[in-house]
């Protein structure tokens, strides 16, 4: 139950970066620099864009699992 718990606030969180943050993260990266083509600002717009998605990702699941794993408790080594 705890991989199911981390996929959905995976997905929660990546949609929520991919609307809110992907955009203006990326269009704040590209405008902090300069280019000689219209491609390269455009590959890197690109690539800031997936990474801000895959790191909502990374961070959606990890929240995930902390809280499915809050209420499990070990049992002593023996």
């Amino acid at each position: 139950m705890r991989y199911v718990v981390a996929m959905v606030f995976a997905f929660i969180v990546s949609a929520l970066a991919t609307v809110f943050l992907g955009g203006s993260v990326a269009d704040w990266v590209v405008a902090q620099n300069s280019f000689e083509s219209s491609d390269a600002a455009e590959n890197l717009h690109m690539l800031v864009f997936v990474g801000t998605i895959a790191a909502g990702l990374l961070v959606g699941w990890l929240v995930g699992w902390v809280i499915a794993g809050g209420g499990q408790s070990t049992p002593p080594a023996t």
